[in-house]
């Protein structure tokens, strides 16, 4: 019997898509890219043998087959999901404890969390954000990630994570009628820094060719992700990695008027405390999937 069950997943994009009638919606509400989406359907297709969409210009429609699978499935994911919180309302708290730093909690973190919680609505992610490193960690945790090999405990497999790169970004309005063309066009600008990572921008000058240009000012912000922010807000241009940028970049808060020059940062990586329960391993393997599907997209 289970050689005929398609992918879960790939029933679960189905159902978000043939309810919206829309896979950019699906997407959304499942919080993934459109192409993870359109991936999943297909190979759904693939696997009934039969086509469920009529794909059309910007729209889609459910084939007679897709509306009578629509039907079934649909059915069966309420089901499932009634016997799920059936079974979670009688069931102790789990949670998972996740430590990492502020500017990566809110600007990596906290916006693809909905998904761990949509996959997993049995345990609860608790996120401690500190600025020390995961050795002198104040508090308990299952599962830290920090830039780099440096500053884990003792006998913990740290695992590598995101790789990253430093990009210049600005707000749209703010680079409409003069977008730098070449490094030296900075001079001009007012650059946005955080006191925990002085440097980037003198990394990101020097990598660039320009290690003497002196701006028409600087501006300075406790954290990244407050830099961000003031970036958005049209305050000036900031350098920060691109794995805090995504969402910025994707929705067009942000743009990066000189994306051929990039500075590679150190990797991330995370680590599970050798007491953590399987909350933790459950969200490592979310933390993998995560990795792999945004390389995916970019790629």
């Amino acid at each position: 019997m289970s050689a005929h069950l398609p992918p879960l997943h790939a029933v679960r994009a189905f159902v978000a898509a043939a309810r919206h009638l829309s896979f950019t919606r699906a997407a959304a509400e499942l919080h993934v890219t459109h192409g993870a989406v359109s991936r999943q359907i297909r190979g759904l297709e693939a696997h009934l043998g039969v086509a469920l969409f009529e794909r059309r210009v910007r729209q889609v429609a459910l084939t007679p087959e897709g509306l009578a699978f629509y039907g079934e499935a649909s059915a069966a994911l309420a089901q499932i999901g009634a016997a799920a919180a059936s079974l979670m309302a009688r069931a102790p708290v789990r949670a998972v404890r996740i430590n990492v730093r502020p500017s990566f909690a809110v600007r990596w973190l906290i916006p693809r969390l909905p998904d761990f919680v949509a996959r997993h609505p049995g345990i609860e992610p608790q996120v401690v954000t500190t600025t020390a490193a995961p050795a002198k960690a104040a508090e308990r945790y299952d599962v830290a990630i920090r830039r780099g090999v440096q500053g884990w405990p003792p006998g913990v497999q740290v695992r590598p994570f995101l790789q990253d790169e430093a990009l210049v970004v600005g707000a749209p309005a703010l680079l409409r009628d003069a977008a730098p063309r070449t490094p030296a066009d900075l001079a001009p600008r007012v650059l946005l820094s955080a006191r925990s990572r002085k440097s980037d921008w003198d990394d990101w000058l020097r990598a660039a060719g320009m290690p003497r240009l002196r701006p028409a000012g600087r501006l300075q912000f406790d954290h990244l992700h407050l830099v961000l922010q003031a970036a958005v807000d049209g305050l000036g241009l900031a350098v920060a990695p691109r794995s805090l940028l995504s969402h910025d970049l994707e929705q067009g808060r942000l743009v990066s008027p000189l994306p051929q020059w990039r500075l590679p940062l150190e990797r991330y990586y995370y680590c599970l405390d050798p007491g953590a329960g399987p909350e933790a391993q459950f969200f490592a393997r979310w933390l993998e999937d995560v990795r792999a599907s945004e390389a995916t997209a970019r790629s």
